[in-house]
């Protein structure tokens, strides 16, 4: 089973590119395999200490999470959302976001959000459910 997640940041209501130094402060370290560049996008394969691995597009607008494996892997993902300021859109149609970005996001978002002071593994953990992610 496939399980893919969204990191977006918004600013006054349109999408905000994320910032590559942030993303190659987080992932370079992590790489695990050789990434490369597809249309305008950088992939990553990142492998946390204890083996576990995801797959990461940077895109223009957002950065795709495919395939995080239960384990460590999720500790990156959630320090890279963060250190974004950065919001994650989780399969179960919620988008998990800090607090500061509430007055950002586009009208009628903030209906399906879940705001938090700020991106942790137990926020996602409480947000996403004990069902809809491989955490569980």
């Amino acid at each position: 089973m496939s399980y893919h997640l969204g990191l977006y940041k918004f600013t006054n209501g349109e999408l905000t590119t994320p910032d590559v130094n942030t993303v190659q402060a987080v992932l370079s370290p992590v790489r695990a395999g050789r990434g490369g560049t597809s249309g305008g996008s950088t992939e990553y394969w990142i492998r946390a200490t204890d083996g576990s691995e995801a797959e990461v597009g940077v895109h223009e607008d957002f950065i795709s999470v495919e395939n995080p494996q239960a384990g460590d892997v999720w500790k990156i993902v959630i320090e890279l959302t963060d250190r974004l300021g950065a919001g994650i859109l989780i399969p179960n149609g919620a988008f998990l976001c800090p607090e500061d970005m509430r007055t950002h996001l586009p009208e009628g978002m903030e209906d399906d959000s879940v705001f938090v002071p700020s991106i942790t593994l137990a926020a996602f953990e409480r947000a996403a459910g004990p069902f809809t992610h491989p955490l569980a």
